[in-house]
C-alpha cells in the first residue's frame, strides 16, 4: 500500500478589516520590560561619557598649566637661525642674536656649486636682518592663555622650531651674482643632431647638461648670510636633459642617405634641371636644435630658391593704351607668375626621398599673378578719343631737361577715375635724389637759383593747360613767382611739394587717360576719354605793370668812387588775368572762371663804387651803360657793358 504523506491543514487567518481598527495603537509593539532597560543603559553610557569628559578637561587643564610657564620669556625648544633662545626674554634674545651677527658680519660665507667657490659677506648683497621681528614671531608661537599656551609651549618642547629671521636684500645685486654663478657653472644640454662629412651623414649624440637652481639657489645665499653660521653651503643645480637622443634619428638619417643617393629632376612645364647630390646637400636642412625631421631650408636652399625665382618669376603688365594715327586701342594685360616656394620645397623633398632614380622628378610649383588693371576692365573704362591736349616748349641745361623728361614720365599713363580730383603732386611725389632728380635753376622766394627738381614746373604748366582746354573745373593752381614769357600769359602753374599743387577735378562722368610725350626740346600732355564735345573760350587781359623793380646795392671797391654799374636791371613787378568760360555740346554754360596771376619784380642789381679817385683830378667823370638781354625758355641774362668818358 503506497505511503501518502499528510499534508498540514493551514490554519485560516483571520482577516483584518482596517477599516475597523483604531486611528492609533494604544499598546507598545515591544514588550514593556524590554524598553525599560534600553532606556536606562543609555542614560548610564551618557552619564559615563560626561564624567570622562569632564576628567579629561580637567587633566589637559591641568597640563596645560603645567607647562605654561612665564608669558614673559620664550618657550623651550625654539631656534632663530639655528641659535637656541628657549627661556630666553625677548630682550635678552635680541641681545644675543644681534651680538652674534655683529660678530660675524666681516666673516664671509663659502658657496660652491662642484669645484668651484665663491665667497660673500652680507654687505656684498645688502643683506639686512630684522631680529625683533624673529623674536616676536617666536614668541607669538609660544604664546596663549593659560592652558593653551601650555599646550603650544608642550608641542615646541618635544618637536622644536627654527625661525628665520625676516631678511631684506638688494635684488639687483643678488641677481647679478647668480648670474656670475650661472655663467660659471651651466652646461647646456646638447640635442643629437646630424651632420655631414662629405655625403655622408652621421649622428652627433646628445649630451646632458646641467644648469644652477636660481630660485632655490637665492633662497640659499639669503639664508646663509642672513643666519649665524659660516660653514660652507652647496649650491642646488639641475640636470639640463635633451629631448632627442641618437635613436631617435636612425630614421632619418636613412632619409638623407637616401636623398644623396643620386641626381635629382626638377621640370616646369617645358623647362628641365638636374641637381646633383652635392647640391642637394646645400638645400637640405638637417634635424638640430631639438628639431627631428629632415627639411628643404637654411640659407643654402634659400639663396638657392632666390635664384630659380629670378629666372621663373615675371610680373604682370597692366592693360594700357596704344595711341596711333587710327585712334586709341587698348593693350591687353599679361599676368605675371611667381615661383611658389613652399610647395615646390615640398616636391623637392619628397622626390629626394625616392629610392627608384628613374621617379626622382620633382614638378616645381608657379602661382598665377593677375595684372592690377586687367584687358576687360581697361574696355570698361570707354577711354575712345582725345578729349584734349596741349604742347609746350622749352630748353636750359641738361639737368633741367633730365627733370622735365623725369617728371613726365611719373604722370604718363595716369588714369582719373570719373568724380575724381587729381592732384599733381600725388601722382608725382617728393622730388628727390632717389628718384633720380637732378639740381637744376629754379625760382625760390622770387628768384632764380639752382634747386633739386628744376624743371618741374614746365611739365605742371603743361598738364594744367591741357585740362584748361578740356574744360575741366581747376581746384588748386598757383602762378609762378617771376613772370615766364615763354608760359601762356597767365596760365602758368608752378608746384613745390607738399604745399603748392596743381589739381583739377574729372566731372566728365567718364574715365580720363593723362599720357605725355617728351622730346629733347618739346612736351606734349594729352586727355584721353570719352569726348563730351565742350568748347572753351579763353579771354586774356592785359600785363599791367604794378611797381617798379626792387633795387639792390652792393659796393664795388674796383669802382671809382661817384660811379655806378648795373649788374643785373631787374624787372618791374605785373598782374593780369584769365578768363575761361565754357560750354556743353548744347551751349549751356557749364563754368565761367577768372584766373588771376601776380608777378614779383626782378631785383635791380647796382654796384656802386668805393674806389677813391686820385688825388689832383679835377676832371669828372660820366658812367654810361650798354646792356644787352638775352631770354631763353628759362633763364633771363642780363649783360651790362660800362663806358666811362672824361668830361672837358
Amino acid at each position: 500500500m503506497a505511503h501518502v504523506p499528510r499534508t498540514r491543514r493551514k490554519r485560516p487567518q483571520p482577516r483584518l478589516d482596517f477599516a475597523t481598527l483604531p486611528a492609533r495603537r494604544k499598546y507598545p509593539l515591544v514588550r514593556p520590560r524590554r524598553r525599560r532597560r534600553t532606556r536606562v543603559q543609555r542614560r548610564l553610557f551618557w552619564q559615563r561619557t560626561a564624567i570622562l569628559a569632564a576628567l579629561a578637561a580637567l587633566a589637559a587643564i591641568v597640563l596645560g598649566l603645567a607647562f605654561a610657564g612665564s608669558p614673559s620669556r620664550l618657550a623651550s625648544g625654539v631656534r632663530i637661525a639655528g641659535v637656541d633662545v628657549g627661556g630666553k626674554t625677548p630682550h635678552q634674545a635680541r641681545s644675543i642674536l644681534e651680538r652674534r651677527a655683529d660678530g660675524l658680519a666681516s666673516v664671509p660665507v663659502t658657496f660652491r656649486v662642484g669645484a668651484r667657490t665663491w665667497q660673500l659677506e652680507p654687505r656684498h648683497l645688502g643683506i639686512r636682518v630684522d631680529w625683533r621681528a624673529a623674536v616676536d614671531a617666536v614668541r607669538r608661537q609660544g604664546n596663549g592663555f593659560g592652558p593653551l599656551r601650555g599646550f603650544r609651549r608642550l608641542d615646541l618642547r618635544f618637536f622644536g622650531a627654527d625661525v628665520a629671521p625676516p631678511t631684506q636684500v638688494y635684488d639687483a645685486a643678488l641677481q647679478a651674482k647668480l648670474d656670475e654663478i650661472a655663467a660659471a657653472v651651466n652646461v647646456s644640454h646638447r640635442e643629437a643632431s646630424i651632420v655631414l662629412h662629405g655625403l655622408r651623414p652621421q649622428i652627433v649624440p646628445s649630451r646632458t647638461g646641467h644648469v644652477l637652481d636660481r630660485h632655490a639657489a637665492a633662497a640659499t645665499i639669503v639664508r646663509a648670510l642672513s643666519g649665524l653660521t659660516r660653514e660652507p653651503v652647496g649650491l642646488p643645480i639641475q640636470l639640463d636633459r635633451p629631448k632627442i637622443n641618437a635613436g631617435d634619428l636612425r630614421v632619418v638619417q636613412a632619409e638623407v642617405r637616401t636623398a644623396l643617393s643620386a641626381h635629382l629632376h626638377l621640370t616646369l612645364g617645358a623647362t628641365r634641371w638636374n641637381l646633383r647630390p652635392p647640391r642637394i646637400a646645400r638645400l637640405l636642412e638637417l634635424p638640430a636644435d631639438g628639431r627631428r625631421d629632415l627639411r628643404i631650408g637654411g640659407s643654402g636652399a634659400s639663396s638657392w630658391f632666390s635664384a630659380l625665382a629670378k629666372r621663373v618669376d615675371r610680373s604682370p603688365v597692366d592693360a594700357d593704351w596704344a595711341v596711333g594715327k587710327s585712334g586709341i586701342r587698348v593693350i591687353p594685360d599679361q599676368p605675371g607668375y611667381v615661383l611658389d616656394v613652399p610647395r615646390s620645397a615640398k616636391a623637392v623633398l619628397g622626390a629626394a626621398l625616392v629610392t627608384a632614380p628613374e621617379l626622382r622628378t620633382a614638378n616645381l610649383t608657379v602661382e598665377r599673378v593677375t595684372a592690377d588693371r586687367t584687358t576687360a576692365e581697361a574696355k570698361a573704362m570707354d577711354i575712345k578719343g582725345l578729349v584734349a591736349s596741349y604742347q609746350t616748349f622749352y630748353g636750359g641745361d641738361p639737368n633741367r631737361i633730365h627733370n622735365v623728361q623725369l617728371v613726365s614720365h611719373l604722370v604718363d599713363k595716369h588714369v582719373i577715375a570719373p568724380g575724381e580730383t587729381f592732384s599733381f603732386n600725388g601722382a608725382t611725389g617728393a622730388r628727390t635724389e632717389d628718384k633720380g632728380f637732378r639740381e637744376a635753376p629754379v625760382i625760390i622766394n622770387g628768384e632764380l637759383k639752382t634747386g633739386l627738381g628744376g624743371g618741374v614746373c614746365q611739365v605742371s604748366t603743361t598738364v594744367f593747360n591741357a585740362a584748361y582746354e578740356a574744360g575741366l573745373p581747376i581746384v588748386s593752381r598757383t602762378n609762378h613767382a617771376l613772370y615766364i614769357s615763354h608760359y601762356p600769359q597767365g596760365r602758368d602753374a608752378t608746384v613745390n611739394y607738399p604745399d603748392t599743387d596743381l589739381k583739377f577735378t574729372n566731372d566728365t562722368g567718364h574715365w580720363l587717360l593723362l599720357r605725355t610725350w617728351v622730346g629733347s626740346s618739346s612736351l606734349t600732355v594729352a586727355l584721353y576719354g570719352t569726348a563730351v564735345h565742350r568748347r572753351v573760350v579763353s579771354e586774356t587781359g592785359p600785363l599791367v605793370v604794378t611797381g617798379p623793380p626792387p633795387v639792390r646795392k652792393i659796393k664795388d671797391p674796383t669802382v671809382l668812387v661817384g660811379e655806378t654799374v648795373v649788374e643785373e636791371p631787374g624787372s618791374s613787378s605785373l598782374k593780369t588775368t584769365n578768363k575761361r568760360t565754357v560750354y556743353d555740346a548744347n551751349g549751356k554754360l557749364l563754368s565761367d572762371t577768372t584766373f588771376y596771376s601776380s608777378y614779383r619784380g626782378e631785383t635791380r642789381v647796382v654796384r656802386v663804387g668805393t674806389k677813391p679817385r686820385p688825388k689832383g683830378d679835377q676832371t669828372g667823370t660820366t658812367t654810361t651803360g650798354t646792356t644787352t638781354t638775352t631770354t631763353t625758355k628759362t633763364k633771363t641774362t642780363t649783360t651790362t657793358t660800362t663806358t666811362t668818358t672824361p668830361r672837358p
